[in-house]
């Protein structure tokens, strides 16, 4: 996974001039208002640090969109071009007004990297190390803090210091990650995904993972790209066909079956549906919190599910998953197995299908007929056919050649199955689904009463496996195909799925209206937890500590002094930031936010109780500054990254770039009126008043994340999609109940 490492850290660049430049101006606006004596006129002085809020405000407007149009590298390109264009205006900077447009431009560079970035990494990283790798930004962007805090504490000790080079020094590392971007960063996988560009998103994802056989995930790309079908929880029980039960048991018969065929010639499993105890799938199963409390979203209930009991070394996916090949031949196993292509798909192989890619995108631009034709570019691109063509689906025949897995990370696997029925008028009907499987217990642990499922005995190696299944419609499956009379399931290519783009309809869809109020939310929530009331009242904290006076005595000036203690603050959040690297994959996100959030409450209500009990001068000093630096710290390993993490991860590919810009907005004009109403609020309420509301808003945090925010380590991004989805659909029914 080092191609993902790799290309994440570099990413996350732009989050470290982000923070370089979040410094470098709290430094140089001291001696800023001296030049243009702006002492005065505190307007212009607040102007001159908000511009760059303004600016990343009105870009992130437009970004989400124009990333979805263009591509998130080239967003990534042009960010790296405003920091450095508006690091040589702030070096010239000859007065205040050109000074406050090179910070407009600076805002445009900061608003694209911090949008951006964490959904570039998201897109990118595999789903086991997802949570460690968009933890890099925060890591980056407070060590850029130091490092800038470092650097103009080294000016302010010159004779005359000179805020246009503090400023200006911006352009150097910019330099360094505008390279990094044009010729190291390759483009989303996913969004090439959408734009039907099959052939680069292969060779992207196998730089990325290290390895050839990619064709699973990008099964799971390809599938990414539905917004809004209707996705139902099933669980299967799985094991060699010679194990499963007879049909007369508790299982579904023979028809509906799916047969999994591995590598070896002769091993093949079986997938049969359970009936009886699926009744509303995992959340019945597991209990619903949410008909224990009333309060918890079904959806919380529905992803911690997943993750109660995850296979350990031995189970489905160490040892009976990776051996899958590509699944899946629906019918009975006693089907003749079928060597060669469809006649009729090899009749069309010929025809062409234009994608919006360039001619020289894919192999002979895409020049082979659509997948409602079954044998497809999109075969072609991802490699051999995993079991003949599609329309070998249709009739149970699969190859017998080593294929790979189909596994999509996460202990999940990507299957598909064909099934028919009889129709009103006596014709057959087919239906084509997609399924994704994740195992739900150990077989160990299972063996020999299995999930006491009455007739289902597990094989004397605990070969039979419980899975859940969450089962949609396919992204590419065409009802309207059907019509055509089709040989096998009617699908269209990728790229004529992509066409479609996204829509602001999209976003109305149930499982995108729920996941933007979980990422809306947690920004609003986020902006009003403390962290810039905090920061504006840490200088005075030490201060009264007696560091102020201990920095004095060593021949500091007030504003070296100011800088220095701002320096050590951030390089105190560093360690923090890299427990939470390494807990965000193994505890959760969901974990992090409801074992942290009560530290910052603890440390708002002493520093409220500081303020309001005179203990000493000595004594209130102290207790305020172990109060300040835990709220720092557990800040930046839960209520900092966690958001911008999970906005990342919770909506679909096709309206990914909406929902993060409508995240992001939030985030900004959050950021503007906490800013700005910070000094009026000490005014009229006091610091204690200040600090008790945060601590009231981080309360209502906590009961929000408890009620409304899921667990999403270690899944696939588009599975999070489908849980959304389903959890939209099974809170509706519950208020309707």
């Amino acid at each position: 996974m080092s191609g993902a490492v790799l290309v994440a850290v570099a990413a996350a660049v732009g989050n470290l001039l982000q923070g370089w430049d979040n410094a470098t101006i709290a430094g140089a606006v001291l001696y800023i208002k001296r030049e243009f004596k702006l002492e005065s006129e505190p307007t212009v002085e607040g102007l001159i640090v908000a511009m760059s809020l303004i600016g990343a405000t009105l870009i992130t407007t437009f970004s989400g969109a124009i990333a979805d149009w263009l591509g998130r590298r080239p967003l990534l390109i042009i960010s790296s071009v405003l920091y450095f264009i508006s690091g040589l205006v702030m070096l010239w900077s000859p007065n205040v007004y050109v000074l406050l447009f090179a910070r407009l431009l600076d805002g445009f560079g900061i608003g694209l990297s911090v949008t951006l970035v964490p959904v570039y990494i998201s897109e990118t990283a595999p789903p086991e190390i997802r949570g460690l790798l968009n933890t890099l930004p925060q890591f980056s962007g407070s060590g850029g803090m130091f490092m800038s805090y470092c650097m103009v504490f080294g000016m302010s000790l010159m004779q005359s210091p000179s805020w246009r080079l503090m400023l200006g020094v911006l352009s150097v590392p910019s330099l360094v990650y505008f390279a990094l971007t044009v010729f190291f960063l390759p483009e989303s996988p996913r969004w090439l995904v959408s734009k039907g560009r099959m052939l680069e998103a292969k060779q992207v994802l196998q730089r990325l993972r290290g390895r050839e056989d990619v064709s699973g995930e990008m099964a799971l790309l390809v599938e990414g790209l539905g917004v809004g079908a209707e996705t139902s929880i099933e669980e299967y029980i799985i094991g060699p066909d010679n194990e499963i039960m007879d049909d007369d048991q508790d299982l579904s018969g023979e028809k509906d079956q799916i047969k999994l065929y591995g590598p070896e010639e002769g091993l093949s499993w079986i997938a049969r549906p359970v009936t009886r105890q699926s009744t509303v799938g995992l959340v019945s199963r597991h209990g619903s919190m949410a008909s224990r409390s009333g309060l918890v979203d079904p959806l919380v209930t529905l992803f911690g599910s997943v993750h109660e009991k995850l296979p350990e070394a031995g189970s489905m996916r160490s040892m009976l998953f990776p051996h899958f090949g590509s699944m899946f031949s629906v019918g009975g196993g006693n089907q003749p197995r079928q060597e060669e292509w469809d006649e009729e798909s090899l009749a069309r192989e010929g025809e062409e299908y234009v994608s919006d890619a360039a001619a020289g995108d894919s192999d002979d631009n895409l020049h082979s007929p659509l997948i409602s034709r079954q044998t497809t570019s999109l075969e072609k691109e991802l490699g051999p056919p995993p079991h003949g063509s599609l329309s070998s689906m249709r009739h149970g025949s699969t190859t017998q050649e080593p294929v790979s897995s189909m596994g999509i990370g996460g202990g999940w696997q990507l299957a598909w199955k064909w099934s028919e029925r009889e129709g009103k008028d006596g014709k057959k009907e087919g239906g084509f689904k997609r399924i994704y499987l994740h195992q739900e217990s150990v077989p160990g642990s299972v063996r020999g009463s299995l999930v006491s499922i009455p007739g289902v005995d597990a094989t004397p190696d605990g070969e039979v496996i419980q899975a859940a299944a969450l089962v949609s419609q396919p992204a590419l499956y065409s009802e309207d195909l059907m019509k055509q009379h089709t040989v096998g399931p009617a699908m269209v290519h990728p790229s004529e799925v992509a066409a479609k783009g996204p829509s602001w309809g999209d976003l109305f869809e149930p499982g995108v209206k729920h996941a933007l109020a979980v990422g809306v939310g947690l920004q609003i929530l986020q902006q009003f937890s403390g962290i810039n009331g905090v920061l504006y009242y840490t200088p005075q904290i030490l201060d009264q500590a007696g560091v102020g006076v201990l920095l004095s005595n060593l021949g500091l000036s007030s504003s070296s002094a100011s800088l220095l203690i701002s320096a050590i603050t951030t390089l105190l959040m560093l360690p923090a930031i890299a427990v939470a690297m390494r807990l965000m994959d193994v505890s959760g996100r969901r974990t992090l936010l409801l074992t942290t959030i009560p530290i910052l409450i603890l440390s708002l209500v002493i520093l409220v109780l500081g303020s309001l009990v005179d203990m000493g001068s000595v004594v209130n000093a102290s207790i305020s500054t172990v109060s300040v630096i835990l709220y720092f710290c557990f800040f930046v390993m839960g209520f900092g990254p966690v958001p911008n993490i999970l906005c990342a991860e919770i909506f679909p590919t096709r309206v990914r770039g909406l929902c993060i810009a409508i995240c992001a907005l939030t985030f900004w004009i959050g950021d503007i009126i906490v800013t700005y109403t910070l000094p009026v609020m000490l005014k009229s309420i006091g610091l204690a008043g200040v600090f008790g509301l945060y601590a009231i808003v981080c309360l209502i945090s906590w009961v929000f994340v408890f009620i409304k925010v899921p667990e999403t380590k270690g899944m696939p991004l588009e599975v999070i999609s489908e849980f959304f989805s389903v959890g939209a659909k099974q809170t509706a029914d519950t208020k309707k109940n």
